[in-house]
């Protein structure tokens, strides 16, 4: 039985180092519906005139090329063992904004975008949750000409049509593991979404990141990555590149604060020569890896 761990002090430093650089937006500047009862946050939700979001931040380089804003959406099906963001997990914990005062935050932030090659991301949690807000944001912010991105497992890829897929420009989709039995100790869930996914993304012609987690005897084996590789060559030159994240504990503090049982407590993240083997693997492949 996992044991609740108590975060001590220089654990409660790093987590501050980390809110500061990804989640320091709170939600200040939306307008929050007031008044609305269950049904009717419902209705407006699949509408997507509100949607529920944990916070939003303005970076540089981090989600998508350029100064971006990145708006966590609250609500996400995955329990990663490495989540970095439990507190996203359910939607419920969010704070619902109009979908008018989410549009209006992009055209003030316009100028910017465009001068810097930057503009919108949708994180989590998993944002797929609300394809209905996400998708009318994209398709508003797209008449601006704003650059769009979507960071997501691809695991909801089946709440997109093909129409919303045109909006996105760019996805940084998170391949967490190459075989079934891995992403399902990973994340609790099915590979297969993820795949199928990406294989409409490129079809589409939208530019693809991929994303992976690199957690020494988790996701680190050989067999593994080649197969997280083999998957990414079905989306052909969709792939700009691959981005290997080392894991690390800047999270940690986020499931001792909820008395959540973290199930890598005493995991270290991969040393330099893992990493390097693994990159050279992917770059075996064909890919260009960060």
């Amino acid at each position: 039985m996992s044991e609740f761990r108590t975060t001590k002090a220089h654990m409660l430093r790093e987590s501050k180092v980390y809110q500061k650089q990804t989640l320091m937006g709170g939600l200040s500047g939306f307008e929050s519906p007031i008044g609305l009862d269950r049904r009717d946050r419902l209705t407006a939700l699949r509408s997507g005139d509100i949607g529920f979001v944990h916070s939003w931040d303005i970076n540089t380089s981090v989600d998508g090329p350029g100064t971006r804003m990145t708006v966590f959406m609250s609500g996400c099906p995955l329990r990663c063992q490495y989540c970095q963001n439990p507190d996203t997990w359910k939607m419920r914990d969010g704070q619902p904004v109009y979908l008018d005062a989410m549009v209006n935050k992009i055209d003030r932030y316009k100028d910017l975008f465009q001068t810097t090659h930057g503009g919108i991301t949708f994180s989590g949690g998993e944002s797929m949750m609300q394809p209905a807000f996400v998708t009318r944001v994209f398709r508003a912010a797209k008449e601006m000409g704003v650059h769009t991105c979507l960071d997501t497992s691809g695991f909801l890829g089946a709440n997109y049509t093909d129409e919303q897929i045109e909006d996105i420009d760019l996805c940084l989709l998170d391949v967490k593991s190459g075989d079934e039995d891995t992403y399902r100790e990973v994340t609790s869930g099915t590979l297969q979404p993820t795949i199928d996914f990406g294989r409409r993304l490129a079809k589409a012609g939208t530019k693809i990141w991929v994303r992976f987690v690199l957690v020494p005897g988790l996701t680190s084996s050989e067999e593994n990555v080649e197969n997280v590789a083999r998957i990414c060559e079905e989306f052909g030159d969709s792939v700009e590149h691959i981005d290997v994240l080392g894991f690390h504990q800047l999270g940690r503090p986020k499931w001792h604060e909820r008395r959540i049982p973290y199930p890598l407590e005493n995991q270290k993240g991969p040393s330099a020569a893992l990493k390097e083997r693994v990159t050279k693997q992917f770059e075996s492949h064909g890919f260009v890896v960060y």
